[in-house]
């Protein structure tokens, strides 16, 4: 597929919704994990913090796993953390030796993942496979969402219905600068968007994530009326009055819920905006993996 015939963000949320209809995720029992490591990189950090919410974790990421490791190394030898808990779409890159680092280490290891066949999935313990799409390298929607809809047992068709009904009060195209702000009870999402941002925008359109607590630190000292904020529920005090931009969630929300709709708009920008990522996503996967020492180009479609 031609980078310019890519689909843009909020088409991929609703085909993996479409998807997840017809194939339900897996579900993991959460409970028979006393006191996990859970690690993850990127979006999989925060897939980690919002499959582990509800029950006592340590939430680890590529970069901060080994002392992790070495902190709590006499709580892994005294057995009171056993498990290690790997997320990994792709089953590769840091995957590989964070399932090493921690079986080395004496922990049993399970890998959440969409690849049956990867690396990881070879080394690991116990790995849980999800199903998902191919989707453009980066996106990964049906990949972390299908893993969030079986943990917290939301249903794929309940999300579709309240995300295709969504009426956009705002012109979306008159602004270059976007803010979203989420109840604090999802605040592990706000990362996630703006990993998106990087990903799809770069330096070329802001786009910023906040939870509603996280908003009250000086976050809008400057406004601007070329900035549009996003906000889940009543917003009295961020952004100019005439920027505000409020979407009712149903009392049920859940965490899979807001990840599809927060997409879903993110989507709806990149549609109207000039195609940034499309543009320039092949070359970064011909050179991107020199990073990991690989010279193997990742694939712009990750199937």
């Amino acid at each position: 597929m031609a980078s310019n015939n890519l689909p843009n963000l909020n088409e991929t949320v609703i085909a993996a919704l479409d998807f997840f209809v017809k194939n339900k995720p897996p579900r993991f029992n959460l409970k028979s994990l006393d006191f996990p490591l859970v690690v993850g990189s990127g979006n999989a950090f925060n897939t980690g913090q919002i499959i582990f919410s509800e029950q006592t974790a340590i939430i680890a990421n590529e970069s901060n796993f080994k002392n992790i490791i070495a902190s709590y190394k006499k709580l892994i030898k005294r057995k009171v953390i056993t498990q290690a808990v790997v997320i990994s779409a792709s089953g590769e890159k840091d995957s590989v030796w964070e399932i090493q680092l921690a079986k080395k280490n004496g922990l049993k290891t399970i890998l959440l993942t969409c690849s049956p066949e990867s690396s990881a999935a070879k080394l690991a313990d116990q790995t849980i496979i999800y199903k998902k799409l191919p989707e453009p390298y980066t996106y990964n929607v049906s990949t972390y969402l299908g893993m969030i809809m079986a943990a917290k047992d939301e249903k794929a068709d309940g999300i579709k219905k309240i995300i295709t009904s969504l009426k956009l009060s705002k012109n979306l195209e008159k602004y270059n600068a976007y803010s979203f702000i989420l109840p604090d009870e999802f605040g592990a999402i706000a990362p996630m968007l703006e990993i998106k941002r990087n990903e799809l925008f770069g330096p070329y359109i802001s786009l910023r994530a906040f939870s509603f607590g996280e908003a009250r630190h000086a976050k809008f000292v400057n406004n601007s009326a070329k900035e549009l904020v996003i906000s889940f529920g009543g917003n009295k005090y961020f952004g100019l009055k005439e920027n505000r931009l409020e979407i009712k969630l149903p009392k049920n929300a859940g965490y899979s819920l807001v990840f599809a709709l927060s997409y879903y708009l993110i989507g709806k920008i990149q549609e109207i905006k000039p195609p940034y990522f499309k543009k320039n996503v092949a070359a970064f996967c011909q050179n991107a993996p020199k990073a990991y020492g690989s010279k193997k180009p990742f694939d712009v479609i990750v199937k």
